[in-house]
C-alpha cells in the first residue's frame, strides 16, 4: 500500500510515499529511507557499533558525529537515546548532518512514531523542528546535545565544515541510485575533515564505495551486514 501526498512535490521538499503505514519511500531515488526489517536496529548495528559506539564515548571528551543524509532523523534519534544512557557529566555531543531535502515536522514525527523505544526523542525532535524548514536547522536539544542539519549538496556542506569529526555515518540512498553521495571527491573531503583515529561506518558494500574510501585515506574493513545483508563497511583514518 502507498499513500502519496501531492503537496510533497511542492517547493524544495522531496516527494514522499508512505508504504506499509509509516515507512517513507522516495520515488525520486527509488529507495526506502531505512532498512525495511528494522531501521532502528540497523542504526545500532551499522552506525553505532561500526563506529565503536557507545564505548568510545567513555574514552573521549566532546564528540562530533557527521552524517551524510539526515532523512527522517532516525539515526540521530537512536544515537541521542544511547548518548543519554552513556554520556559523562559535561560531555558534549554535536551531531552534524548534511541533507539536500529536509522533511517537514509532520513527516519526521510520522516516520519516527514507528518505534516506541525512541518516543521521547521523537517528541523532543518534532517539537523543536520547524514545521516546513526552508534553510539549515540548528537545535540545542538538551544541555549536552546539539544537532545541526546543513541543507544543500553534501559536497558543498562538507567542504565548508570545520575539520574535527570523530565519526561518520555514511547513509545516503543506495549507491546504485545516488552515486554522488558516494563519490571519491566526497569521500576525500570526509576523510580530510576527520580526526586522526576517527572512523566511518556504512551499510553500503559496493566495490566502488570501498575503493573510494580507501583512495580517500581510510583503512577499510568489511563486516557482516544487518538482517541478512552479507556485508557492510567501516574503517578508520590512521
Amino acid at each position: 500500500m502507498t499513500d502519496t501526498d501531492p503537496e510533497k512535490s511542492a517547493g524544495p521538499h522531496q516527494p514522499l510515499e508512505w508504504r506499509d503505514g509509516d515507512m517513507p519511500y522516495s520515488p525520486a531515488f527509488g529507495d526506502h529511507f531505512y532498512c525495511q526489517t528494522d531501521g532502528r536496529l540497523e542504526c545500532g548495528h551499522v552506525f553505532l557499533a561500526g563506529n565503536g559506539l557507545p564505548q568510545r564515548w567513555q574514552d573521549n571528551g566532546d564528540f562530533l558525529i557527521g552524517e551524510l543524509g539526515f532523512g527522517t532523523g532516525l539515526n540521530f534519534a537512536e544515537t541521542w537515546r544511547q548518548w543519554k544512557l552513556f554520556r559523562r557529566n559535561g560531555q558534549q555531543l554535536h551531531f552534524m548532518s548534511f541533507e539536500l531535502y529536509l522533511m517537514r515536522r509532520g513527516e519526521i514525527d510520522r516516520a519516527l512514531s514507528h518505534w516506541a523505544e525512541i518516543d521521547i526523542e521523537r517528541q523532543a525532535l518534532a517539537a523543536a523542528w520547524p514545521e516546513t524548514p526552508e534553510a539549515s536547522v540548528f537545535l540545542r536539544l538538551d544541555d549536552q546535545t546539539s544537532l545541526s542539519v546543513i541543507r544543500g549538496h553534501a559536497l558543498e556542506g562538507v567542504a565548508a565544515a570545520q575539520a574535527g569529526f570523530d565519526a561518520w555515518y555514511l547513509d545516503g540512498f543506495a549507491p546504485s541510485r545516488n552515486a554522488d553521495m558516494w563519490s571519491e571527491e566526497l569521500m576525500r573531503l570526509v576523510c580530510e575533515k576527520t580526526k586522526p583515529g576517527g572512523t566511518f561506518a556504512t551499510y553500503a558494500a559496493a566495490g566502488f564505495v570501498r575503493r573510494n574510501l580507501i583512495a580517500a585515506g581510510f583503512a577499510v574493513e568489511r563486516r557482516a551486514g544487518f538482517a541478512g545483508k552479507r556485508e557492510m563497511l567501516c574503517g578508520i583514518k590512521s
